[in-house]
């Protein structure tokens, strides 16, 4: 029996995407078999495909793609306890294999799905999630502090500008106009990114910026040294050469502690109406070019997910 799946055969553009047929996967010991219903795309795949990140992260072709997902158990391996066979669930996949029908993920690595959590954005929850939850902590917020948060109604930026409000900060979101009634609603000054964006920010914090959320790149850690935030202050999720020129932190992913206690918490919040993670579009899997087309863009408010 086979099943679809996304694939490529070599790096490059959008154009080496494909969706192949492969064999069913055979859940081993400790593992789970997931019919997806949803699966997140981030722009690190993108960079991966591209083989730019090939040091770091090394592809065997033909290769998968994809981390985020959510769907349905169908099948459960030797030695797996606290999930059974048509149990809805939220996860990941190390094996950059979710963005598939089927996919068998380690069964520490799911958790599960609350009822009143769209399937499109549990699908989407685990990178951006935990990328700003690790963000967010590595900057030590508390209560009277003022931080900028850069790509502030992206994926990682959306969930991180509602994670840093709960911590009792004013969040300077930096954005579109498009997205600045989105960032008010949810408690975050909105202030237009572009040509003179540092005056704006210090007009909008007079008293002075603690802290710096950078989840875009292109220059965002020098602004932040030049409003004077520390260095152990700064985090970039998406400026890696400004980090190692600056020694700024690269918090985000693994270093925000275990994955899927992480994913639960997030997936409660949401599920209980505290945090929204906005989805700009769905995909169904045939389509995944068009998705990362959209994507590559930077202009969508939160997530873009597929729909196998």
């Amino acid at each position: 029996m086979t099943t679809k799946a996304v694939r490529y055969n070599e790096f490059g553009g959008i154009d080496v995407l494909r969706i192949d047929e492969v064999e069913r996967p055979e859940p081993g010991r400790e593992q789970v078999l997931v019919r997806v219903k949803a699966a997140g795309i981030n722009p690190s795949e993108a960079v991966i495909r591209t083989g730019a990140l090939v040091d770091m992260f090394p592809s065997a072709f033909p290769s998968g793609q994809g981390s985020d997902l959510a769907g349905v158990i169908e099948e459960v391996g030797a030695g797996v306890g606290g999930f059974s066979p048509d149990d809805e669930v939220i996860g990941f996949s190390n094996n950059r294999a979710a963005q598939a029908e089927l996919v068998l993920v380690e069964v520490g690595d799911l958790v599960h799905k609350p009822e009143h959590v769209s399937w499109a954005v549990a699908g989407g929850l685990y990178v951006v999630g935990v990328t700003a939850w690790g963000a967010v902590n590595s900057v030590h917020l508390e209560p009277g502090d003022t931080v900028v948060i850069s790509g502030a109604a992206g994926g990682v930026g959306s969930l991180a500008v509602q994670l840093a409000h709960r911590t009792g900060a004013t969040v300077i979101g930096l954005a579109s106009e498009d997205n600045h009634e989105w960032l008010r609603s949810h408690g975050v000054l909105p202030v237009a990114y572009g040509d003179g964006v540092g005056d704006r920010i210090r007009t909008a914090a007079p008293g002075g910026v603690d802290a710096f959320i950078d989840t875009y790149g292109s220059g965002y850690v020098e602004l932040a040294l030049a409003l004077g935030v520390a260095t152990e202050r700064i985090d970039t999720i998406a400026d890696y050469a400004a980090a190692a020129k600056y020694g700024v932190k690269t918090d985000g992913g693994s270093e925000a502690g275990p994955g899927a206690e992480i994913l639960a918490e997030l997936a409660r919040l949401i599920a209980d109406g505290q945090l929204e993670l906005p989805i700009a579009n769905s995909y169904p899997l045939t389509q995944v070019r068009e998705a990362y087309t959209e994507l590559e863009r930077r202009h969508t408010r939160g997530k873009i997910v597929l729909t196998p």
